[in-house]
């Protein structure tokens, strides 16, 4: 296991403005795309669950952590990637899921949860005790120094864990952790706002002093030497219609307090529609670890969707798939997940379950139906020839590639690009002189 995380530090305490990029998916096409892409440059790929994904009752994937990690290795071994060249990570460990229990008991569900990530091999570990737990005051903010506490609660059993692991393989990397918690519960915003707070320098300088505290109150002082990372706001976000766009003058203050300490970098959530020049702005700022999700998977469902389109023009009626009419039968019969975030008449929910940035059709993408009508439509295009005149129509960026014979006009890698044209905005962000083919997206 390559301590790829560690030595990205290491290059930026030497001056190289480097980064890397969290794609947090449980999406098998998603995490294929991005492991192709990381084999393509010769690249690690770190592959983030959070914990209402997975956890250990299987979260909303059904999946444990080590379930996951299976998952995963299942994928790389499809495409020939190798292991070695995977940091997986949990993103939101802690009491997320549990807000409804008491603290003794959230805790307890929490420490379970992070010993069977980092028992799993999980590299990357996000601790976050931010939310308010049944039996805190609802008439007070939760106080750093408890989330700090409960924090070190946590990192204790994680290094139980490793120690573990180390018994059962002496060159076992240790997990390197992020704390912090300036950011929406996963997925992106769920409400409209006008505009976004950046996280204040004396927030961060106050967020790690608490946490030294709290780890020396904890026996656990030298626990800030495996402490790369804390989570901020820099100010980007995105909702169901609007995004955020990085401003690095209104984030000047907050790049600026991170930098009298070393072997610490920010990381940012919701980088999701952010330009590839705003992520490389953002890395060379010092927000050197850039999470994405839902715009992975609005990326294929974009690809899927002008798929779709081009199935209208080749297939008769009674052989297609129909991908866009199933995906909406099946959010309607199911609306769990996305009722309580869209808002509006009939037709601007309409709207929003299939182009909402937040991307709530991500939550479906396993649905039986859904697999298999994806899989038809690809059966059905790749049954007929696509002229390349109709690709240029819905597809156009695939379609240069098509031309150029950098890209084979199968449906499945056709969806997949969609996703690699993302994945490289992201690239070109943390990588020093990389080039996106010569054309931003």
């Amino acid at each position: 296991m390559k301590d790829s995380i560690r030595y990205m530090i290491e290059r930026r305490s030497a001056g190289v403005p480097c980064g890397i990029a969290s794609f947090c998916t449980a999406n098998e096409l998603v995490i294929e795309a991005v492991l192709e892409q990381a084999k393509k440059n010769g690249d690690v790929a770190l592959i983030e669950a959070t914990a209402n994904q997975v956890n250990q009752f299987g979260g909303y994937t059904g999946m444990k952590p080590i379930d996951f990690k299976r998952f995963v290795y299942q994928i790389a071994d499809k495409i020939y990637f190798p292991k070695e060249n995977i940091i997986l990570g949990g993103d939101h460990l802690g009491p997320l899921i549990w807000t409804g229990e008491n603290e003794g008991v959230a805790m307890e569900k929490s420490k379970e949860l992070v010993r069977q990530f980092v028992k799993a091999g999980y590299k990357k570990i996000h601790l976050d005790t931010s939310m308010r737990l049944a039996s805190d005051s609802i008439d007070e903010k939760l106080s750093d120094e408890v989330i700090a506490r409960r924090g070190a609660e946590l990192y204790k059993v994680c290094e139980e864990a490793y120690q573990e692991l180390l018994k059962e393989n002496p060159s076992e990397a240790r997990p390197v952790y992020i704390i912090g918690s300036e950011v929406p519960i996963p997925g992106g915003a769920q409400e409209e706002e006008e505009s976004i707070t950046v996280t204040k320098p004396q927030d961060v300088e106050n967020t790690l002093e608490v946490y030294r505290k709290e780890f020396e109150k904890a026996g656990i002082d030298k626990a800030f030497e495996n402490v790369i990372g804390i989570v901020v706001q820099p100010g980007v976000e995105f909702g169901d219609a609007e995004i955020f766009h990085y401003d690095r003058y209104n984030a000047k203050e907050l790049c600026d307090s991170v930098k009298k300490y070393e072997g610490i970098v920010l990381e940012g959530h919701s980088t999701d529609y952010q330009s590839p020049q705003n992520l490389r702005m953002m890395v060379e700022d010092g927000i050197a670890i850039l999470k994405v999700g839902p715009a992975l998977t609005f990326a294929l469902r974009e690809g899927l969707f002008a798929l779709s389109r081009i199935e209208e023009e080749l297939i008769t009626r009674e052989k297609r798939a129909n991908f866009i009419d199933v995906l909406e039968d099946v959010m309607v019969s199911n609306p769990e997940n996305w009722k309580k975030h869209y808002h509006g008449s009939e037709k601007e929910l309409q709207i929003k379950r299939k182009y909402s940035f937040s991307d709530r059709c991500r939550y479906y993408f396993a649905q039986p139906e859904i697999i298999k009508s994806m899989e038809k439509l690809f059966d059905n295009l790749d049954s007929v020839e696509i002229p390349l005149s109709l690709l240029q129509q819905y597809m156009p960026l695939q379609y240069i590639k098509v031309r150029d014979k950098k890209l084979n006009m199968k449906a499945r890698e056709l969806a997949k690009d969609n996703i690699k044209m993302l994945i490289e905005d992201y690239n070109y962000a943390v990588r020093p002189g990389h080039i996106i083919g010569g054309i931003f997206v």
